[in-house]
């Protein structure tokens, strides 16, 4: 995931900069050691950033500057914040408790900013038909693949748009934004 983090970060703060305008605190939600948490504070120094993972994870970690690192449970309770980033998070899980998880970054946002705030989710969206590079492309083998990964490994999935919209409304949110960064992974920005 640190390796991952990396590809991702250049991507995320060189080409979508505009996300993090009128931020003032993240939450990155199962954030490990904190590669992307770091890069994102270190591009933009007046962002207060919170890593939350699970104890073992955070327990030997050192807060630094804008960047704290909390021991937690994304299912009992996220720290209130602007906005809350879940990279790679949510294919672990069914829907079920990816709808929990939601619905905690909902109320974590909502206790922050009662104008708002945003859920950022960077992760695959996986497309029928469409087109990429100016070329039909169908993502039914990744799909697959990556499906058959999460079955194997752990209750979730990868998922489409309209499964993703089906969750995200659900959960309480009212409107999302779908940006491609990367081949089949995209930005999701989610508002209540």
């Amino acid at each position: 995931m640190a390796s991952d983090a990396r590809l991702v970060n250049s991507i995320l703060i060189d080409k979508c900069k505009k996300v993090f305008e009128g931020l003032n605190s993240l939450v990155d939600v199962g954030g490990g050691t904190g590669k992307l948490s770091k890069a994102i504070v270190d591009a933009f120094s007046h962002l207060e950033c919170i890593v939350l993972d699970l104890p073992h994870f955070v327990a030997n970690l050192q807060d630094g500057g804008n960047l704290k690192y909390v021991a937690g449970d994304m299912f009992k309770e996220v720290p209130a914040s602007d906005a809350i980033l879940l990279k790679w998070i949510l294919h672990d899980w069914n829907d079920d408790e990816c709808l929990t998880i939601l619905k905690r970054c909902k109320e974590a946002i909502s206790r922050q900013n009662k104008k708002g705030g945003k859920v950022m989710i960077i992760h695959m969206v996986l497309m029928k038909n469409e087109k990429m590079n100016g070329e039909a492309f169908n993502s039914t083998e990744t799909q697959l693949f990556f499906d058959m990964l999460m079955m194997a490994l752990v209750t979730g999935k990868e998922r489409q748009e309209e499964e993703w919209a089906k969750l995200l409304f659900a959960a309480g949110f009212s409107n999302y934004k779908i940006t491609p960064i990367l081949g089949l992974r995209s930005l999701i920005q989610v508002f209540p």
